[in-house]
């Protein structure tokens, strides 16, 4: 399959474009891009900057990417956007390169569903088999772990971290750090449960679910100081439920390195 560029379009002869790339109408790709093997570019989209694009994502129409970060710190420095594989990105996003008060790279994986008008700021993280959906907004420095889905119109502080499989709800304020397994929403969000059908799509036994459910019992129900909830969390290590020790240590590991404390 032989790469297809549009004659409308405008790709700077020193960006690299894998076999099967396909361009749109309009579209203009910078000097320092690189896109992987049967990605399509939709009409009018931009992508500039130090961006790698991996294999077989989809850039629907008029979406901005790679362009320079929204700091007032910013100065030109060299810094990076990099994309994984496999990702449909919808019309009028924005994503961001980092900045060199972080690591430099703002950093999206594979298997992603991003839904139009969707902004990701410099910095940000996100993982793998997330949903982001119509207007989320995701500040600077914001990490989303796998697995996550983001509700419409919903927001989330800079700095603040999401852990895996956790749902935040449409039109939420999310200012914490969101617990993995949560279902979030809400302006100040709280927590309502936990993302009990998300696990059962994908696979998780009964008898690990019941133990997702505990954890969120000791987190929010059960009356409990965090440090004594993260200590009833690691006692159900002897539960002996298969795949359940992953689950208490991705929780424990999250709560360890929560810095701005979790929506409680």
């Amino acid at each position: 399959m032989s790469t297809q560029v549009h004659p409308t379009a405008i790709v700077d002869p020193k960006a690299e474009l894998a076999e099967g790339v396909v361009v749109g109408p309009y579209a203009v790709i910078g000097p320092a891009v690189r896109i992987g093997a049967r990605t399509r570019i939709g009409a009018h989209c931009v992508i500039d900057g130090a961006t790698t694009i991996g294999a077989d994502n989809v850039f629907h129409p008029h979406s901005s990417i790679g362009g320079p970060p929204q700091d007032k710190k910013y100065a030109g420095e060299p810094t990076r956007l990099e994309i994984g594989e496999r990702n449909t990105v919808r019309e009028f996003c924005t994503f961001n390169t980092g900045t060199v008060q972080d690591g430099g790279v703002t950093r999206i994986g594979s298997d992603n569903w991003i839904m139009a008008y969707v902004h990701v700021a410099h910095d940000v993280a996100v993982g793998n088999q997330c949903i982001l959906a119509n207007n989320a907004t995701l500040a600077g420095h914001v990490r989303i772990d796998d697995w996550v889905i983001v509700g419409g119109l919903t927001g989330v502080h800079q700095f603040c971290k999401v852990g895996a499989h956790a749902m935040l709800g449409f039109s939420s304020a999310i200012s914490q750090d969101v617990p993995p397994f949560m279902m979030v929403d809400g302006n100040p969000a709280h927590v309502h449960g936990f993302n009990v059908e998300g696990l059962r799509r994908r696979g998780f036994s009964a008898e690990r679910i019941a133990q997702v459910k505990q954890m969120h019992r000791l987190l929010y129900r059960n009356g409990l100081t965090l440090d004594d909830a993260q200590g009833e969390i690691a006692a159900l290590r002897s539960s002996g439920v298969e795949g359940g020790e992953a689950d208490i240590e991705l929780m424990l590991g999250f709560l360890a390195a929560a810095k701005r404390g979790i929506v409680r």
